[in-house]
């Protein structure tokens, strides 16, 4: 017998659902990560984000079809606001919408949704780096309230700059 897991929506945004990546849900992921991002990871990799933090990795659907994801993990660290101590934090790995669904808001529903699922880990605050000249994906960060903090010189491996963009859960 096949059995099936249910599947909570956790938003939805025109005929847009989000929700939590299942295992089933890597390979799509995977593949859009293939099409739309210079960095890459090893299967492993997703499957072990998805064990540690599934509250942090969101998948966006259409139809039964994966158009978008955000993963994330958590750290503990030094704080990027400047607090005493190592904190917990979130840190976005990656996250990435096929370009034909950009422009459409639902980038934006994909953080909020990983910013919640952070939360509920007790994660003081959450981070991510993205290149300097993805103006778009700045301007939406800076859009949720996550900050722009410090510029990473030639983060990538291709040499570009990174911002490093962080949102304290405190403030």
């Amino acid at each position: 017998m096949l059995l099936k897991t249910l599947q909570v929506i956790l938003n939805q945004k025109q005929d847009c659902i989000f929700r939590r990546c299942e295992h089933g849900d890597i390979i799509s992921v995977i593949e859009i990560n293939l099409r739309t991002l210079p960095e890459h990871y090893s299967d492993y990799f997703y499957e072990s984000l998805l064990a540690e933090l599934p509250e942090g990795f969101i998948v966006a659907e259409i139809s039964g079809k994966i158009i978008g994801y955000i993963m994330c993990k958590m750290e503990y660290g030094f704080s990027n606001f400047k607090k005493l101590g190592f904190v917990k934090k979130g840190h976005v790995v990656s996250i990435a919408m096929t370009e034909e669904y950009r422009g459409k808001g639902f980038g934006s529903v994909l953080v909020n949704e990983a910013i919640k699922g952070v939360k509920v880990r007790q994660c003081a605050e959450m981070y991510l780096e993205v290149r300097c000249s993805n103006n778009d994906a700045v301007r939406l960060y800076e859009k949720l309230g996550i900050s722009l903090r410090q510029r990473l010189k030639t983060y990538y491996r291709d040499g570009e700059d990174a911002n490093l963009m962080a949102i304290d859960f405190a403030s």
